[in-house]
């Protein structure tokens, strides 16, 4: 097994699939007149290829890829909410995430602010959102993968604006000031689930690799993120956020019967146990949903699994 912090060459990468952010399907549709009837375009990550009209994204191409980039339609009012684009720099075009509050203005009628974190996860976004109610309820998080990696490797950067303070605001009622800065942040869960006769979910912790950045960072090229197995909470650099997802923090999945249902995690897995799901996330916030620094930017390019 490789040590963590091993130069890339002494570890045999594994990409995930599209995840050179070399390829992009883009999506064209126009939002409802009553707001402006802007066209909007959003990006997916997944073949090169364009879709015209409002209808909800299913992954293409076998990409395992889904974005916070979201077809919504609240109310009869169809709405575009984009904070994902592919960004090109010297030729090579990677993934940018961006913070940014997302603006509903219909005169007298609707006047709503909505905090959206730039992020990209495995898994898959289910258009068309109706609401801000539950957000997680809407993604179905993580990938079947049996295998136990030592490390996440991949390229990044950080843009960190000079606010010290987080906004929390949903669209509907009072915006909130709040003091701290937003991190952006980059995770791979390794989980063992299973399904009990009612359709629940639950999970064990198998492996955990999170990592948050408070501050803006020049071009990381082949960071390792090591991927820690078993309970590893007692480790010096512990931290909460890194602990298991139950309660309101658990994502979601879609069971045998169809429905998608939180994934509770109840245990940490001894450290042989084979995963057999895999999470990666990479957002430009690291909060509660609407809630962030408006202008954090995360750049991600050249997603591997390191052995």
């Amino acid at each position: 097994m490789a040590a963590a912090g091993a130069p890339v060459g002494a570890l045999r990468l594994e990409p995930i699939r599209y995840g050179d952010f070399s390829q992009w399907v883009t999506r064209k549709f126009k939002e409802s007149k009553i707001i402006g009837g802007k066209e909007k375009t959003l990006y997916e990550i997944g073949p090169t290829q364009s879709i015209e009209g409002a209808s909800p994204y299913v992954n293409l191409g076998g990409s395992p890829w889904a974005t916070s980039n979201v077809y919504a339609k609240v109310s009869g009012i169809t709405k575009g909410s984009g904070t994902v684009t592919p960004f090109n720099e010297g030729g090579n075009t990677c993934a940018r995430m961006q913070s940014k509050m997302e603006q509903v203005k219909v005169l007298g009628l609707i006047n709503l602010d909505v905090m959206v974190a730039g992020t990209i996860f495995l898994g898959r976004i289910y258009e068309p959102i109706t609401g801000t109610k539950g957000p997680y309820s809407k993604m179905e998080m993580g990938i079947p993968y049996t295998k136990r990696p030592v490390a996440l490797v991949f390229d990044y950067k950080v843009d960190m604006p000079a606010d010290d303070t987080r906004v929390r605001s949903s669209g509907f009622g009072s915006k909130k000031v709040m003091k701290g800065r937003d991190n952006a942040e980059v995770y791979i869960l390794l989980q063992h689930r299973w399904e009990d006769k009612d359709g629940n979910i639950f999970a064990r912790r198998v492996g955990t690799g999170r990592e948050r950045y408070s501050k803006s960072t020049p071009w990381v090229r082949g960071h390792q993120l090591k991927v820690r197995y078993g309970d590893i909470t007692s480790e010096p650099d512990y931290k909460p956020w890194m602990g298991l997802l139950n309660g309101d923090n658990a994502y979601y999945a879609r069971n045998s019967k169809g429905k998608l249902v939180p994934v509770q995690e109840v245990g940490w897995s001894d450290d042989s146990e084979a995963p057999t799901h895999m999470l990666i996330m990479a957002s430009s916030g690291c909060g509660e949903a609407y809630v962030g620094t408006e202008g954090v930017t995360l750049y991600i390019d050249n997603i591997n699994l390191g052995f």
